[in-house]
C-alpha cells in the first residue's frame, strides 16, 4: 500500500507533469484563465489517465511491441472521445470554452507518455494511481496558474469580483502573460525541491 500511495504521490510533487516535468504546456497554455477551464481540463485529463492506463496494463502483453504507440492512442482516442461527448451533452459551455483542446487530449504528452513509460511496464494497481497521480498533479497545476491569471487579469476568481478598485492587468490573460506565470511557478517549484535532501541528491 506505501508504494501505491508512492505512485500517487509523485505525480503531485516530484514528477509533476506542468512544474517538474514540463509536460501538456500548450492546453495548460491555452485554457488556464479561468479556474473553471482549467479543473475542467484537469479532469477530463485525468479520466482520460486513469482510463487508459488500466487498459493499456491490462493488455500490455497481448500487444505487439512494433505497433503499441499506435495501439495506445486507439486506446487513450477512445476515453477522449467518452469525454468529449460527455462534455457536449451536459456541460455545453465548458466544451465550447475548451474547444480543440479536449480532442488534443489524444496527443497529450502527458497521457501518452504515461501509458509508454509507466501503464506498459507495471501492473493494474501501480497503474491507476499513477494515472490518478498524474492527472491529480496536472489538475493542480491547471488550477493554479488558472487562479492566478484569472485574478491579476480579470480581479475575478470563478466569476465573482475579489476586489473592488483593483485595475486587472490584462497581460495576464494573454499568452505572454501565461508564459511568465507559468516560468515563474517552475522556477518556485525547482528552487523548493531543490531545498528537500532528495532534490540536492
Amino acid at each position: 500500500m506505501k508504494r501505491l500511495f508512492h505512485e500517487f504521490l509523485k505525480g503531485l510533487f516530484h514528477e509533476n507533469p506542468t512544474f517538474r516535468l514540463a509536460l501538456g504546456l500548450c492546453p495548460t497554455l491555452a485554457v488556464s484563465t479561468s479556474i473553471v477551464n482549467g479543473f475542467g481540463m484537469g479532469c477530463a485529463a485525468t479520466f482520460v489517465l486513469l482510463g487508459s492506463n488500466i487498459i493499456v496494463s491490462s493488455i500490455k502483453n497481448l500487444i505487439p511491441g512494433k505497433i503499441r504507440i499506435p495501439c495506445f492512442i486507439v486506446i487513450i482516442a477512445t476515453f477522449v472521445t467518452i469525454v468529449e461527448l460527455t462534455m457536449k451533452a451536459y456541460f455545453p459551455e465548458l466544451s465550447k470554452s475548451l474547444g480543440i483542446f479536449v480532442p488534443l487530449i489524444v496527443v497529450n504528452c502527458v497521457v501518452l507518455g504515461r501509458a509508454e513509460a509507466f501503464a506498459s511496464k507495471h501492473g493494474v494497481a501501480r497503474s491507476i494511481f499513477d494515472g490518478l497521480g498524474m492527472g491529480a498533479g496536472f489538475t493542480l497545476a491547471l488550477v493554479l496558474i488558472s487562479a492566478i491569471r484569472e485574478g491579476l487579469g480579470n480581479g475575478t476568481l470563478m466569476g465573482l469580483v475579489i476586489t473592488k478598485g483593483f485595475e486587472p492587468a490584462l497581460l495576464f490573460i494573454l499568452a505572454p502573460g501565461a508564459l511568465l506565470v507559468i516560468g515563474i511557478l517552475i522556477g518556485i517549484v525547482n528552487y523548493l525541491t531543490s531545498l528537500s535532501p532528495k532534490g540536492r541528491g
